[in-house]
């Protein structure tokens, strides 16, 4: 249904009730009464325009003209095993969760067994199991900023939580694959994920958002990343939805002292992406590191919003976004760097580089800075061009085909961020999605 048939405000009113009467007892719980306040936030909220600072470069209109149904007042999407597994990466050992649009699904994940307080499963059963817990982290890193997050709080059933105690340290990465879509209906699959590292712990973390064939939809992400002291959490992203989904996440990471939180993105699949990736370095010696791939095609609309919010002395944040641009494809990267004035000290670096493979991409990149102390070393810059001719012709003189010496470029301006990666099978996946995505082809480094 479209919004001439139905106002937006009208439409996740009566949404909202039906997804309330659904829930029965858990309704009593604390999130109850965060659902009602977030549902109340917005109907006295707009969806970000043109018009605001923060989205003049996105237009999200092609998004709300349509009336989503909050997945949990659907059926539920039949997945089978061979669904899932088409999905998930392969060749490493690893603990495997599925979320089928918005919601756990335990006889398609695989949990290894981890003691001495570890929690590794999904927030909707944590909210029930320990609540005291869930209620100590819930919304403390992240606020609704815009409508999106307002719908979020409000309609967000499930997601991935995470907990790992003081000096647990989980060798074996977390795979969350998060599938989406259906062919019955245009669903809002909401997602809340909480991570918690506790004083000197660890855990790496992908986090794989897929698509299935059939209507569009639209994800929204809420994210809320916890480091304390000495904790270290690797975050590693691939956005490959429907190419005619939606896609939006707002991720906030608090960083207590000597944390080290490092957030890796890979960007292909929807019409429109927006990731709004937040990290506030709240203790001193902090460390955070963004990097960023993203690949447009077609008419896709990539938009990578950052902040790196420096707000005690000594800490050090360091991002690397590059892209690469196809067809009438456009990408859009916001940067933006803070330092307080008790953050003195403080070393920060941004880079955003971008590739225009065709005469009507583009991009529109806006580094900044704002700085409050006076004893810091920081740096922006952003790039804007075509692949190296002179590297190009040189490759064709040695009797490099055209589509290989392409490839070869292409290989090598994104092999900096592809190289940040940890973890090998997740570099060589990355790999075939690059060329895959772009028809090119596959150049690897062996």
């Amino acid at each position: 249904m479209s919004l001439e048939n139905k106002n937006e405000k009208v439409w996740y009113r009566d949404s909202f009730n039906t997804f309330k009467n659904k829930l029965n007892g858990e309704s009593e719980l604390f999130i109850g009464d965060l659902r009602k306040e977030a549902i109340s936030k917005f109907e006295n909220m707009n969806f970000p325009t043109l018009k605001d600072e923060e989205w003049k470069y996105t237009n999200v209109s092609s998004i709300i003209k349509n009336n989503y149904t909050p997945a949990f007042n659907d059926k539920a999407v039949e997945i089978s095993t061979a669904d899932v597994d088409k999905f998930f990466l392969s060749g490493f050992e690893c603990c495997k969760l599925v979320f089928v649009n918005g919601v756990f699904n335990k006889e398609l994940s695989q949990l290894k067994l981890l003691t001495g307080g570890v929690l590794i499963g999904n927030l909707r059963d944590a909210v029930k199991e320990r609540p005291e817990l869930v209620q100590k982290y819930y919304n403390g890193a992240s606020k609704i900023n815009n409508a999106f997050n307002a719908l979020n709080n409000a309609f967000a059933l499930d997601g991935l939580f995470v907990y790992v105690p003081a000096g647990k340290k989980i060798e074996i990465p977390l795979q969350v694959l998060f599938i989406n879509g259906s062919s019955s209906n245009m669903l809002l699959s909401n997602l809340k994920n909480i991570i918690v590292a506790e004083e000197s712990s660890s855990v790496n973390i992908i986090m794989n958002y897929a698509g299935l064939n059939g209507n569009p939809y639209l994800t929204n992400v809420m994210t809320e990343v916890y480091t304390a002291e000495n904790a270290s959490v690797n975050i590693y992203k691939i956005q490959n939805e429907s190419e005619n989904s939606y896609h939006i996440e707002q991720l906030d990471a608090l960083q207590s002292a000597s944390s080290l939180f490092n957030h890796y993105s890979a960007t292909f699949g929807a019409l429109i992406t927006r990731n709004d990736i937040n990290a506030k370095l709240n203790g001193k010696n902090s460390e955070c590191h963004f990097y960023g791939l993203y690949l447009g095609s077609g008419k896709q609309h990539i938009d990578n919003h950052t902040f790196a919010d420096h707000a005690q002395p000594e800490c050090f944040s360091n991002e690397l976004y590059k892209g690469i641009m196809d067809d009438e494809s456009k990408a859009v990267f916001n940067g933006k760097i803070m330092v307080r004035p008790d953050a003195q000290k403080t070393n920060a670096y941004q880079s955003n580089k971008n590739i225009i493979l065709s005469e009507n991409a583009s991009v529109d990149s806006k580094p900044q800075l704002e700085i409050y102390a006076d004893d810091v070393k920081c740096s922006h810059g952003a790039t804007v061009g075509r692949l190296d001719e002179t590297a190009y012709f040189y490759i064709r003189s040695r009797g490099v085909p055209a589509d290989m010496a392409k490839s070869m470029l292409i290989r090598a301006f994104a092999n900096d961020v592809i190289e940040s990666i940890k973890i090998p099978e997740l570099k060589e996946h990355l790999n075939h999605m690059i060329f895959g995505h772009l028809h090119s082809i596959e150049i690897t480094n062996q």
